[in-house]
C-alpha cells in the first residue's frame, strides 16, 4: 500500500499506539487492583469519590468519558461492596446523587500506593509523562467537537 492509502497503514495511525498503551497499562493495574478487589473502571471511579465524596451521575459520567449504560454496572458493584450509595436527589427524582461510604472511604488507604507501584513498571521520565498527560488531555477536551 502507498499513496493513496497510506492513511491506513497501522504504523500511520496515531489511534493504534494510544489504544495498545491503554490496554497495557490496564492490564499492568489488574495484579494491583485484585488486591483491592477493584476492575480498573471502579478503581478510577473510586478516585473520583475519594477526590470530591459525593457526585451526580451525569457530572460522573462527564469526569470519566463513560455512559450511563457502562456506569450503572460499576456503580451498583460498588454499591453491592458498600463502597459507595446511591440515592435520588429529593429535588430532582431523575437525578441519581452517589456517595462514598466510610469503608469506600477506608479502602483508600490500601490503594494510596498503586500509582507508585504503577510507575515503577515504566522508565518515563516525569518531565514526559507530564507533557503526554497534557497533550492526551488537550485531545480529551477535543472529542465534544467530533459529535
Amino acid at each position: 500500500m502507498s499513496g493513496k492509502y497510506d492513511s491506513l497503514r497501522l504504523e500511520n495511525q496515531l489511534c493504534f499506539p494510544l489504544y495498545a498503551c491503554s490496554k497495557e497499562i490496564v492490564r499492568r493495574y489488574k495484579p494491583f487492583l485484585d488486591e483491592i478487589d477493584l476492575t480498573y473502571t471502579q478503581y478510577i471511579t473510586m478516585m473520583v469519590f475519594w477526590e470530591y465524596h459525593q457526585m451526580n451521575v451525569k457530572e460522573l459520567g462527564k469526569k470519566l468519558f463513560l455512559d450511563s449504560g457502562t456506569l450503572t454496572p460499576v456503580l451498583k458493584k460498588l454499591e453491592a461492596k458498600e463502597y459507595i450509595s446511591r440515592e435520588r436527589s429529593k429535588d430532582d427524582e431523575r437525578n441519581l446523587i452517589v456517595r462514598i461510604t466510610e469503608k469506600g472511604e477506608a479502602l483508600k488507604d490500601r490503594a494510596c500506593t498503586i500509582p507508585n507501584r504503577m510507575a515503577s513498571c515504566f522508565s518515563l521520565e516525569k518531565e514526559d509523562a507530564a507533557v503526554l498527560k497534557n497533550i492526551l488531555e488537550k485531545l480529551m477536551g477535543q472529542f465534544d467537537q467530533c459529535e
